[in-house]
């Protein structure tokens, strides 16, 4: 479905964005993402390489602000082009309230989770070839927040206004631009961040009765990305099994 096309996953190696490099992997798109920390799980996921497409790990903390562009520029040489970007790196913080939140963890938190998408997009607004595809990775608590993650809903929100105009910016050239929120899903952030009566109680609380599943979000993104979301186009697709 994807044989032939390029790719760029950020923040890669774990989670959803790992599911989402072996997902369009699969579907045959030939890939760069980045990792910033984990090399053990980076070279995993190169090893998982699948029937397709083939996949490239690069070593960049996307919190400086000069590694978003490097990594364009690196992926572009490799790949010989862009089709797909799919901006999924994020950075969370333990809970806390907004009066003992440092405004280092507001600027470290924004640094990967908004300037790295806008930068990223720059990028491809101008080096995208036509009727590409581009795959911001939101969250649902932008329509459910909870207490003590001010940071984080902000610098999601932002994004999800981005992409609603930049959409409409690159919408003449045929490259489609969407958000996909996910809900509870079960990944290595999510329980890092929540005791597991919390997640059992969110479970619970969902309508397919159950956490969400990174192979879930990766779905949705592999039908945005593919020739089935042609027509689909400044949304914001919420996976989140009914909670919100």
């Amino acid at each position: 479905m994807l044989k032939g096309t390029t790719a760029v996953v950020t923040g890669g190696s774990r989670g959803i964005g790992r599911a989402i490099v072996e997902r369009l992997c699969r579907d045959g798109a030939d890939m760069v993402f980045n990792y910033a920390t984990s090399e053990a799980a980076a070279a995993d996921v190169r090893v998982v390489e699948a029937d397709g497409g083939k996949v490239r790990a690069v070593c960049l903390d996307l919190k400086k602000p000069d590694a978003p562009e490097r990594l364009m520029e690196t992926a572009e040489t490799h790949l010989g082009g862009l089709d797909i970007l799919v901006n999924n790196a994020a950075m969370a913080f333990s809970p806390a309230p907004l009066a003992q939140t440092e405004v280092e963890v507001f600027d470290s938190v924004t640094a990967v989770n908004t300037r790295s998408v806008f930068l990223t997009m720059r990028y491809a607004a101008r080096q995208m070839r036509d009727g590409g595809r581009i795959v911001n990775i939101s969250t649902m608590n932008t329509v459910r927040p909870v207490p003590g993650i001010g940071p984080y809903a902000a610098s999601k929100g932002a994004i999800e206004q981005l992409t609603a105009a930049v959409a409409r910016e690159l919408g003449p050239r045929g490259i489609t631009v969407n958000n996909v929120s996910p809900g509870a899903t079960d990944k290595e952030m999510l329980r890092g961040t929540n005791p597991p009566e919390a997640l059992q109680a969110v479970a619970g609380m969902t309508p397919l009765g159950r956490l969400g599943k990174a192979s879930d979000v990766a779905a949705v993104v592999a039908f945005l990305t593919g020739p089935e979301g042609r027509w689909i186009t400044g949304q914001n697709l919420r996976a989140t099994g009914g909670l919100a």
